[in-house]
């Protein structure tokens, strides 16, 4: 086989910049193949708005069956995100014989174990390095490169648009608000960023790391979820004193009889390498027991970056049929009866260190009655602020706990909001103190 055919499923964004890769590289890639990979179909409702690009003649069509059923085409590139028609139209096509590439993040982590038993059904690849960090090769450096390591952990930060939003906060001493009005102006922002600033993107990106880096399903439903819509300018200058920088972190740890995959606002000391990662980058750090810390850092999103993660899956796919050895590495790293169900650690189970912000009315004793509360929950205090009062009546009282118990603090933080003495609820950030 000289040719490989490849169609396309969805013209937007990500879509025109894998035309383009085809458009300026098909030479290059095919030097590295030793076959000519053709683009031969894109499938779009839009095919009359001008993307700057030529698409190849008589590639595009509005009828999908013209991809997902064309017995010329060999790999599905799916563009068009959500769980529905994609789904769809994925089952479809791998019904055909066809072999799957995807960015789609949300259908992989919420049905992915649906997805990845029909491709063994119809004996087709599937991959989606593209869905996790953009152009960072992290899906294939686990599933691959690294697949000597039992992983420890993964941590992440996987969402351009609330790290932007968290680094220019913490430079300009800007609260939230204007900030994302700024990231929606300059399209790093969508017009509804709900599920990139309520960390929903994030979580469907450190389900799929959590499942692969340690062999296990993750139920989605169970992942914890917390965006940043909370994060004060006035918590990112007190983390600025003690020494951190507050993120958006992804974290999965392996406990080996059950993990840790959650996603919150987490505060990390501003000397490690993860606090550094500012703008629209993304990072992933993993710890494995031979490898030991490392991590891969680079754009997390956008047109070529993105393309650049879809391509190679095109290419790795192309490579296995070219050698007749479709299946050659798992969809999920793990051989399919290998691949464990262990449990997610309930929030309430997790140990952390803790930034406490308590709002308070400026009386004598005040501190003596929080650290009481605390006490009564074998929560300890390692560091405090006691910066002026912010109002005439009230001052903050910062607090960083040594490591807790959830639970604990739920409990404390439940008595000590309701004391006369404190004026608003108690802000809570995680801390990540110690990085295996």
């Amino acid at each position: 086989m000289d040719r490989i055919k490849v169609g396309l499923l969805g013209f937007g964004t990500i879509g025109t910049g894998v035309v383009r890769v085809f458009e300026q590289n098909s030479a290059l890639i095919a030097q590295r193949l030793g076959k000519q990979l053709e683009l031969v179909k894109i499938a779009d409702l839009d095919i009359s708005t001008d993307r700057g690009i030529a698409p190849p003649e008589g590639s595009l069509t509005t009828d999908v069956e013209e991809v997902i059923s064309n017995p010329e085409i060999d790999v599905v590139v799916e563009l068009i995100g959500g769980y529905e028609p994609a789904k769809s139209f994925i089952l479809k096509a791998m019904a055909n014989g066809k072999h799957i590439v995807t960015a789609n993040k949300a259908l992989m982590a919420v049905h992915g174990e649906e997805i990845l038993a029909a491709a063994q059904q119809h004996g087709v690849e599937v991959m989606f390095e593209a869905a996790v960090a953009g152009g960072i090769p992290i899906i294939t450096a686990i599933k691959e490169n690294l697949g000597a390591n039992r992983f420890r952990s993964v941590l992440g930060i996987l969402n351009g648009t609330c790290n932007f939003i968290l680094t220019k906060m913490t430079d300009a001493g800007e609260d939230f608000a204007p900030v994302l009005k700024e990231a929606q102006d300059l399209g790093y922002a969508e017009a509804d960023p709900t599920f990139d600033i309520e960390g929903v993107d994030t979580a469907h990106k450190i389900a799929l790391l959590a499942s692969l880096c340690f062999g296990t399903r993750v139920d989605f439903d169970q992942v914890y979820v917390e965006g940043v819509t909370h994060i004060s300018a006035i918590d990112i200058q007190f983390a600025k004193q003690m020494g951190y920088k507050i993120k958006l972190l992804a974290i999965g740890k392996n406990h080996g009889n059950q993990i840790e995959v959650r996603v919150h606002p987490t505060m990390i000391p501003a000397s490690y390498q993860l606090s550094e990662v500012d703008g629209v980058f993304n990072a992933v750090r993993l710890s494995g027991d031979f490898l030991g810390p490392a991590m891969l850092y680079g754009s997390g999103a956008g047109m070529d970056a993105t393309a650049s993660a879809v391509m190679g899956d095109v290419i790795a796919i192309a490579r296995d049929i070219a050698a007749d050895a479709a299946g050659r590495t798992p969809i999920m790293g793990y051989c399919m009866g290998q691949i464990a169900d262990l449990p997610i650690k309930p929030m309430s189970d997790i140990h952390s260190h803790y930034y406490l912000r308590f709002t308070t009315v400026d009386r004598p004793g005040v501190l003596a009655q929080i650290s009481s509360l605390l006490g009564k929950y074998n929560i300890s205090i390692q560091s405090m602020l006691q910066p002026e009062r912010h109002a005439a009546d009230s001052v903050p009282i910062v607090l960083m706990t040594h490591e807790a118990c959830e639970a604990d603090i739920t409990r404390a933080l439940g008595e000590i909001d309701q004391l006369e003495i404190v004026q608003q609820p108690t802000r809570l950030i995680r801390v990540e103190n110690e990085l295996d």
